[in-house]
């Protein structure tokens, strides 16, 4: 049985016997390995949990990551969503590189979200594989062990005598073998062994860890295989469309509901009131009925009343004046050494510059959407969500449920970047469902997309510099002005949070006067975390600064990137959250080998550079730009040289770095969210371009392995590509770019080839 058809009969689960589910579940009698989520000695384990929709007396398990069945096969848990960051191929390979398992002979399921059994489940800030490396060697260290011990005994010797390889224990006095199937049994009886004593493999040990693998879910994808949220089927199931307001924060008062309840295939029509916050249930009104198109054209034909004395009042151009009223103020200090004003008055030559970038949208490829049952009590859920372990607290706060009363089953994610860790689209199919007495799947359009989204802030800043006689930096100044949702705090992704953030930021480590200082405007629309959130922004204003920094110093500026890199070793020391100067430095070097930095260029031709760490990444980008009179811009070619330690699959890392330069760009050219008195300008993918497939250029990547653990992927490739380009277009074409999207400044992308 499929991933997706299991997926689709798990609201059978409460009226299951212990037959049908071991059926449907596969297991048949084998090693069940629990233990390794991270429990403490305070927490449940695995084994000790069984599933609460469950009778008691049935006693069915659910152990954590892994199962060696009858056959042999390894059946590992898929715990964190999968929303093409590619873990539900990195995750079971770390499991079968510490088992010396075939993974030709490994089966991966997407796991329930009990975070009790499983822990944290989410997909963001680049952190499935770091807060999951260890626990994964463990468990899979824990089932090499324990076939091993039940190996030795039956052959009576020590265990130190027998090795594995390729799913098989190996007895190294004889060469007998014994494959893993005709051992489950005997070591299901064995007790678990001590974490503490695992032996792991070392890196010269590996044989699968830094391979090539193809992600396990691509031939189910290219045919067409019902693996996303918007594929899912229920018996009985009906449609769902949600009108919110135009301006954000708006409450329906009426509606023409009668005139819609006439319409074909149309069976409910009602008005939500809202509950909480906009991460919660909006006002708005439902529609349900026999298919999409139906409640499609009927939230097309609605005439809804607006209660506007609440909503937003946001405006862009209103925010653009009011930044730059403020542009000079002190604003809060977050971080700050030595004396910044004092250098800056007393040095011979300072630089001033003012840089923005507009609100931006994530539009991913699947528009959220959530399919939800209310029956017998119970709230189910399937949700292509980043949080799926958050929405169950949330629904059961907006909604007045107990918590244990919803269920929520994970998807395939299409697309996420930070959009899908708010759950608002589970909420609003949670309350429709209620109302209704059947399955239901909610289904947003690209305007409703476009329209309601957590955007990630735009922003303002005023850089200043102060240059040494001998061209070195030793004075920089960042205002920060962003905004507030509640007048203390920055919006999600709108700035760092805590004046510890500020105090890591390249290159605070090298300066002798640092200041970063914030000032916040109120703000009424929703923002989130997007990409790479905050150095996705912070790594244009400053990058590109440095680059008229070094410019007007007459400086290299590869020369003046590592100058201020430095040689020390860890900002904190075994922190990685913290840069490390000399993997700043490594990949710097690098890049610029990779891209033959100060080659000679044709006119209008140029190389830019740039480098930033986020996400614990290490990265250095070098972009070749060719400008024309017209200003259209072609991307010649992107190297990018990255280390986030180990490579875990070699085929994810280099489709995620990739992805993120193409997102990088995308985002850069010509999408902007536009605010006018508290409504979104835009609707489509008309006003708001995607890059096209004859516009990617060619990018090519060097993976920098150091001796760190993995760090995740997903994140830290993005931040350099926007200031890379920049620089590349000002020293081709003399024009500096201080905001974004590039297009406000008159320039546009030009193809690299028709199709």
């Amino acid at each position: 049985m499929s991933d997706s058809t299991v997926n689709a009969h798990l609201h059978n689960w409460p009226k299951m016997n212990r037959r049908r589910f071991i059926k449907v579940s596969g297991i048949g009698g084998g090693l069940a390995i629990g233990g390794i989520s991270g429990c403490g000695p305070t927490e449940p384990r695995p084994s000790d949990i069984s599933m609460q929709s469950l009778d008691s007396d049935q006693l069915l398990e659910l152990n954590a990551f892994v199962h060696v069945l009858p056959d042999g096969q390894v059946q590992v848990y898929a715990k964190n969503p999968e929303i093409g960051q590619g873990i539900k191929t990195s995750f079971p390979m770390i499991v079968a590189e510490e088992m010396d398992a075939d993974f030709t002979r490994i089966k991966i399921v997407q796991s329930p979200i009990n975070q009790a059994v499983f822990g944290a489940q989410f997909a963001g800030g680049s952190r499935s594989t770091p807060d999951n490396w260890d626990r994964l060697r463990q468990a899979g260290a824990t089932a090499r062990a324990m076939l091993i011990s039940a190996a030795a005994d039956r052959w009576g010797v020590d265990q130190s005598q027998c090795r594995t390889e390729a799913h098989q224990v190996i007895n190294m006095q004889t060469g007998a073998s014994l494959d893993y199937a005709e051992l489950t049994f005997d070591a299901a009886k064995l007790p678990l062994p001590d974490a503490e004593r695992l032996e792991l493999k070392s890196r010269d040990e590996y044989r699968l860890l830094g391979t090539r693998v193809s992600g396990v879910d691509n031939p189910d994808i290219v045919q067409g295989k019902p693996l996303f949220g918007i594929d899912q089927q229920l018996p009985g199931m009906k449609y769902a469309a949600f009108a919110k307001a135009p301006r954000i924060g708006g409450r329906a008062v009426s509606a023409n509901l009668d005139e819609i309840l006439d319409m074909p295939g149309i069976s409910q029509a009602f008005i939500l009131g809202g509950s909480g916050g906009p991460t919660q249930l909006r006002s708005g009104v439902a529609i349900v009925g026999d298919n999409s198109w139906r409640v499609f054209k009927a939230k097309r034909a609605l005439r809804i009343e607006w209660d506007n004395s609440n909503a937003s009042t946001d405006d862009w151009q209103r925010i653009q004046a009011d930044a730059e009223s403020k542009a000079n103020q002190s604003g809060t200090v977050l971080a700050e050494t030595g004396d910044v004003d004092t250098a800056l008055q007393n040095s011979s030559k300072t630089l001033k510059a003012w840089y923005s970038y507009k609100f931006v949208g994530h539009a991913t490829l699947e528009p959220q959407n959530c399919t939800a049952w209310y029956h017998e009590g119970i709230l189910e859920f399937w949700a292509p969500s980043q949080t799926p372990g958050s929405a169950i607290p949330l629904v059961a706060d907006t909604l007045g449920l107990p918590a244990e009363s919803i269920v929520v089953h994970q998807t395939r994610v299409g697309g996420g970047f930070g959009r899908r860790l708010m759950n608002d689209y589970v909420c609003e199919a949670g309350a429709i469902a209620k109302m209704v007495a059947a399955p239901i799947k909610l289904q947003w359009d690209r305007e409703d997309d476009m329209r309601d989204d957590f955007f990630r802030a735009g922003g303002f800043n005023q850089l200043e510099a102060a240059l040494s006689p001998e061209g070195k930096m030793q004075t920089f100044h960042n205002h920060h002005i962003s905004f507030t949702n509640d007048g203390d705090r920055a919006v999600a992704g709108g700035g760092p949070f805590t004046a510890a953030a500020a105090s890591l930021e390249f290159p605070v480590h090298t300066l002798a006067n640092y200041r970063m200082s914030q000032t916040l405007l109120p703000l009424q629309i929703p923002c989130g975390y997007w990409r790479a959130p905050f150095s996705n922004t912070l790594a244009f204003v400053t990058q590109s600064f440095f680059h008229e920094v070094s410019d007007a110093a007459g400086r290299d500026h590869l020369e003046f990137l590592l100058e201020l890199m430095g040689n020390g070793d860890w900002l904190v020391e075994g922190n990685p959250s913290a840069l490390n100067p000399q993997r700043g430095t490594a990949v710097i070097r690098a890049v610029a080998e990779m891209a033959g930095w100060g080659r000679e260029m044709e006119p209008g031709r140029a190389l830019g550079l740039a480098f930033y760490f986020s996400h614990r990444g290490h990265f250095a980008e070098v972009v070749d730009v060719s400008v024309d009179e017209d200003k259209a811009v072609l991307i010649n070619k992107v190297w990018v040289a990255g280390d986030i330690g180990l490579i875990v699959n070699k085929s994810g890392a280099e489709h995620q770095w990739i992805g993120s330069v193409l997102d990088g760009i995308s985002s850069m050219a010509a999408q902007e969210i536009d605010i006018d008195e508290g409504a979104i300008r835009q609707t489509n993918f008309h006003q708001y371009p995607l890059l096209r497939i004859q516009q990617v250029p060619e990018v090519e990547v060097q993976f920098i392995e150091s001796d760190f653990s993995p760090t995740g992927s997903g994140e830290p490739a993005l931040p350099p590509i926007a200031p890379a380009v920049c620089n590349a277009i000002y020293t081709a074409s003399g024009h500096r770019i201080r905001n974004l999207p590039m297009s406000v400044e008159g320039f546009s992308l030009k193809s690299q080839r028709s199709i």
